[in-house]
């Protein structure tokens, strides 16, 4: 992952209600994915889509870690549908998952992780290998979900950021969407992207400041469960999401063009909620 300007502030005392609640948190949290695994070995082998299990589950999970989901604006109802929203943590997968409706195009790694990776496979998240963005088996792929008139979900900076600043998006991701207009289903018609903001704002209601951020931001060389235990203890953490106005391949002349104008907006939409506009 790439590495962040922004040095996290000092550690946080540790209270002993805030390690209980913490402990009584992984312990639910451990319980909900072990039956989450169970449930997604099942669907697959029954070959189920998921998709109710997959927001059931992401809503558990976001209520059990003390997530609040805060959402400005509304998934636009188009399909084939591209969502691309900026990185901070691995929590964006719960929160986003929990609000709104889509696939995730994932890293290939997440397929061979315990329990993430079956419950990752029962949503039907697609796999993509990092060292080859958007080619081969995985484009294809994501080519015939979109021609089915699917709705996928995307961070294009291909890794997370300090939760201050998003990182550029990678162009080449926006391929599948240049690919599906030139090879347009009439029936299916055109794809549409759909820029999503999203931001760490509050703890147990107080704004979160610029020096706090980077305790809910998973970047660098962060190790997971350290990051997560943290996480537990600290309270009701507010995440907002903002849906913002969906634009189409067709409006901008090639895949850079349209990757930065969901870039600037993505980033201007984040910049809003961190100052609390909106």
């Amino acid at each position: 992952m790439a590495k962040s300007l922004v040095v996290p502030a000092p550690a946080l005392p540790t209270t002993r209600l805030g390690a209980l609640v913490g402990v009584l948190r992984l312990l639910v949290a451990s319980v909900v994915m072990a039956f989450s695994a169970l449930t997604a070995g099942i669907l697959i082998a029954l070959g189920n889509d998921g998709e109710r299990y997959r927001c059931w589950n992401y809503g558990v999970l976001a209520w059990v870690l003390g997530l609040k989901i805060v959402t400005h604006g509304f998934q636009n109802s188009a399909r084939p549908q591209l969502l691309v929203c900026n990185h901070i943590s691995y929590l964006d997968i719960i929160a986003l998952g929990a609000a709104a409706e889509g696939a995730f195009v994932a890293k290939s790694e997440i397929a061979k992780w315990p329990v993430i990776g079956l419950m990752a496979r029962a949503g039907r998240s697609v796999f993509v290998d990092r060292r080859r963005t958007a080619t081969g088996a995985a484009r294809n792929q994501i080519q015939e979900r979109l021609e089915a008139g699917e709705s996928l979900i995307m961070f294009p900076e291909s890794t997370s950021g300090d939760g201050t600043r998003m990182l550029p998006f990678k162009s080449s991701l926006f391929t599948v969407a240049e690919q599906h207009d030139a090879q347009l289903n009439k029936q299916i018609g055109p794809i549409t992207v759909q820029p999503v903001s999203m931001a760490y704002t509050r703890l147990n209601g107080l704004p979160i400041g610029v020096g706090w951020r980077a305790y809910f931001a998973w970047f660098g060389d962060m190790e997971l469960v350290p990051h997560l235990w943290q996480l537990a203890k600290l309270g009701i953490i507010t995440v907002e999401i903002t849906f913002h106005d969906p634009v189409s391949r067709a409006e901008f002349p090639d895949r850079k063009a349209l990757s930065a104008h969901c870039e600037k907006v993505c980033s201007d939409g984040m910049a809003q909620l961190l100052a609390g506009r909106h």
